[in-house]
């Protein structure tokens, strides 16, 4: 049930506790690939996990700014600070749970949101306010994980089969020319850049040529199962808190 479709009706007559938040971000991803790419692939990664499970899932409106500051160079991105994120998805849960949808997952598309979406998952829980876990969709697809970068090989594939209208096929070569091949600028396993423009020409990092729409398609099963397992977990789990230890 996606709730921008529903009636309040309809949500009144449901038979879940559990729900789904998408959250993405609107920032560059190189001269190829739109700044909504992370709310597009969250979207889908949604989708694919509960199409997969038994269980009835309220799918909420996803959440389209996230922490995205180290793009801010890049003309279109948009961000908001690590605490107004916070503040905001723990509200958009708490009004979920306050109509009986207190089990969420929140499927995260963008890696600059995922110390600030495991902290507030924690603080709505032990608040008592809902039960809520982050899932990000690109450390959950096995051995393609490692080369996750940004505009990069991940991101085009799944675009490419999610959205392929949405890919610059005209600009790869010029994204593969300004791109990194790695995240940031490392000495002795400190990040010395804080910025994206710091080490990318044009925001790109990994090769976007090395995703097809086939390993695309791969992408998606990887993590739409992964997220069907999670949903089926957090369907099942005893979420009351655990008593002080005596």
């Amino acid at each position: 049930m996606r709730l921008r479709d529903a009636t309040w009706t309809d949500v009144r007559d449901c038979e879940t506790d559990l729900a789904v938040v998408p959250v993405g971000s609107t920032e560059q991803h190189g001269p190829h690939a739109p700044l909504g790419t992370d709310v597009v692939t969250a979207e889908a990664v949604a989708d694919a996990g509960i199409e997969r499970v038994d269980h009835e899932v309220a799918c909420a409106p996803v959440i389209p700014i996230g922490v995205a500051e180290e793009h801010r160079q890049f003309p279109g991105t948009m961000w908001v600070s690590a605490e107004t994120f916070r503040n905001y998805v723990r509200e958009a849960v708490e009004s979920l749970a306050h109509h009986g949808l207190d089990r969420v997952v929140l499927v995260n598309g963008h890696g600059g949101n995922v110390d600030a979406l495991r902290e507030v998952g924690g603080r709505i829980t032990r608040d008592g306010d809902a039960y809520a876990v982050p899932f990000t969709w690109f450390e959950a697809v096995g051995e393609h994980s490692a080369e996750m970068g940004h505009g990069g090989p991940l991101e085009t594939a799944l675009l490419r089969h999610c959205a392929p209208e949405l890919v610059r096929e005209d600009r790869i070569d010029e994204a593969r020319a300004g791109r990194a091949e790695g995240w940031g600028d490392w000495v002795s396993y400190s990040n010395l850049a804080y910025d994206a423009a710091e080490f990318t020409e044009n925001g790109v990092v990994g090769d976007p040529q090395a995703g097809d729409e086939r390993r695309g398609e791969e992408l998606l099963e990887l993590a739409g199962d992964a997220l069907a397992r999670l949903l089926e977990a957090v369907a099942e789990r005893d979420v009351s808190r655990p008593e002080r230890r005596e």
